[in-house]
């Protein structure tokens, strides 16, 4: 479940804060692509698998983006199997977008899912939408689901489940490093440890690019990410290609 651009993955597959190629098609439009391989996949605190690949690309023009994420287990055949479609729009230090979840876990295929299939009650799409701010030295962002496969709340009724982030970057001895800090703020089975308010992701994640010759180099991530809601902590790693 990852990703827009906007700084919603901090903490995701592993806390990943790793920049892509950038290809130029005009001089406004600008195409991203690239691969992340992360030895587990963790998403807003909720452990979503182990060592996992996972390709992103995405084209902006004037601040309208349209990007696409997947992730692939390479352990388990159980692992999360994830495509991922997110518009956006950013001007200035705001950033609104819509991004389209669709994610298979435990056990599911695709022919038992069809990925076509957006019926009421039957999709297993997710659509969530966000809003949020920069203000340069930290961002907030917010999300909310809003249609699909989402949660129920402690009535049994849709939740429309939100989860609000702040994220903050900064530098130590030339490393870049950022701290990520992530709630529910109301009840809902999609984030299954929130029975109400719940801190799920308290996230440290640490970037250096690893020279292995003098013409080659990748950036790698290290990320410590805590889930206090479930007693949970995980220690991961992530390569960017």
């Amino acid at each position: 479940m990852k990703r827009t651009f906007l700084g919603m993955m901090t903490g995701v597959a592993g806390g990943l804060l790793l920049a892509t190629p950038t290809i130029k098609a005009q001089e406004s439009v600008t195409i991203d692509a690239g691969a992340d391989l992360v030895s587990a996949y963790i998403w807003r605190g909720q452990d979503l698998g182990s060592a996992a690949i996972q390709p992103s690309v995405s084209i902006a023009y004037k601040g309208i983006s349209l990007s696409a994420f997947g992730s692939y287990g390479l352990v388990s055949t159980n692992d999360t199997k994830e495509v991922d479609f997110t518009l956006a729009y950013e001007i200035g230090g705001f950033s609104l977008g819509v991004t389209d979840y669709f994610c298979l876990a435990q056990g599911n295929t695709y022919t038992q899912q069809p990925y076509f299939e957006y019926a009421a009650h039957k999709t297993l799409h997710v659509f969530e939408a966000f809003a949020g701010y920069d203000f340069g030295l930290a961002s907030l962002t917010w999300f909310t689901n809003f249609a699909g496969a989402d949660g129920l709340n402690k009535s049994g009724k849709r939740a429309y489940s939100s989860y609000v982030e702040a994220s903050a970057p900064f530098s130590v001895a030339g490393i870049d490093m950022s701290v990520t800090a992530g709630a529910v703020p109301y009840a809902t089975d999609f984030y299954s440890d929130a029975t109400g308010f719940a801190v799920t992701n308290v996230a440290l994640s640490a970037t250096k690019e690893v020279r292995f010759s003098p013409t080659f180099a990748l950036p790698v991530t290290a990320s410590l990410t805590a889930n206090p809601s479930a007693s949970k902590c995980y220690f991961t790693i992530g390569v960017r290609f």
